[in-house]
């Protein structure tokens, strides 16, 4: 057989590829006779962009152009919002698109063939092991603690010679907890100056606790912290891709030669930019979507479910084995729910009724989650 004539089946990827876990969007719900659907499986705003945001989207012609590969206009406007400098702020397609960037700059293979450590709680973001695995780098996953957080400690303990980068998720994506600044100062003095340190603050707008730790304020006081932002949650435009990462100029000079030119369309950036602008409409979107997370977790701890600290848009049942069935009686539902294999189930807050709907479902489930 000549090469052209070589099978398809007989290409194989990168054996790293074959060893990496596959990303599992959340499902849209399935339609339900005499129900209105609600999709709570994806941490989406489950309103749409603020007005002024539809506006611009709606006016923006110029698709014919590259948008400008450094957001030169959206940097300033971030820049003037965190008060930080312009040149600190490197955007990315989402929080997921900057942290792709920040892993492949400082994290994978060694010219001795050794692979850099990557360390991070578990379960987090599901996206880590892939982004991790996909730059050559190892994983190192710290299990959580029983009520959902980060084992700082054991994390601290885990810093080994080719430990490159060590990831914090707060509010921990799936579980919800936040990390307090006292404790990440501790860890952040804990590890190593070469060690950078990933801040991930996509649910950031909708922290209430007052110890949590505030990722800029980290990164201005330690030059190997990183933050992770993204417009896709509490702006609602997560259709639009639009995420950046803030970190000393020490950081950023490398970062931006791994960046991702044109990585944010020119529609993507009016529609930040427009929304910043507009951030007091934002923060009451948010608040709505916090006062009905209140009230939906007020509701479980009123049945004796335990909840893990919700601080994101979104619950953790802590249902074990159970987290098929459950996720299949929400379906029946007409709401689609995350389950995690055996380990759990994230509800994301959405609209009032179908909130409600969820916790008439959990009113009549016999098998509550408890602390793991």
């Amino acid at each position: 057989m000549t090469s052209q004539e070589t099978s398809a089946g007989e290409i194989r990827p990168r054996p790293v590829v074959d060893q990496l876990p596959r990303y599992a969007a959340g499902k849209p719900p399935v339609a339900v006779d005499g129900l209105v659907s609600y999709k709570l499986s994806s941490n989406e705003n489950p309103l749409p962009p603020i007005p002024a945001v539809l506006k611009a989207i709606a006016e923006q012609a110029d698709f014919n152009r590259y948008p400008d590969p450094l957001s030169s206009k959206l940097r300033g406007a971030l820049a003037k919002f965190l008060d930080v400098p312009a040149e600190d702020i490197v955007t990315g397609a989402g929080s997921l698109g900057a942290l792709n960037q920040l892993l492949t700059t400082f994290a994978g293979q060694n010219d001795n063939g050794k692979a850099d450590e990557v360390i991070y709680a578990w379960r987090s973001f599901e996206a880590y092991p892939i982004c991790v695995g996909l730059t050559g780098a190892e994983s190192v996953r710290i299990p959580l603690t029983a009520d959902g957080r980060h084992n700082l400690d054991v994390m601290a303990s885990a810093v080994t010679a080719r430990t490159r980068v060590i990831l914090l998720c707060t509010p921990n994506n799936p579980t919800g907890p936040i990390l307090t600044t006292d404790e990440t100062e501790r860890f952040i003095r804990a590890v190593p100056s070469d060690v950078v340190v990933v801040i991930d603050e996509a649910y950031q707008e909708f922290v209430r606790a007052e110890d949590a730790v505030d990722g800029i304020a980290m990164y201005r006081k330690y030059p190997n912290v990183v933050v992770l932002r993204t417009f896709s949650k509490a702006h609602g435009l997560a259709g639009l891709r639009v995420g950046y990462s803030v970190s000393n100029p020490e950081l950023t000079q490398h970062l931006r030669v791994a960046a991702t030119p044109f990585a944010v369309s020119q529609i993507a950036e009016q529609a930040a930019v427009v929304s910043l602008q507009n951030y007091d409409q934002v923060v009451e979107r948010v608040q709505s979507l916090v006062d009905e997370r209140d009230r939906v977790t007020a509701g479980l701890k009123d049945l004796g479910w335990f909840v893990p600290e919700a601080q994101g848009n979104f619950v953790w049942l802590n249902l074990g084995s159970n987290s098929s069935e459950f996720a299949a009686l929400a379906g029946a539902q007409a709401l689609s729910v995350r389950a995690f294999g055996d380990e759990g189930v994230r509800v994301s807050i959405g609209e009032t009724e179908a909130n409600t709907r969820f916790l008439e479902l959990c009113a009549n489930y016999t098998k509550p989650p408890r602390r793991s």
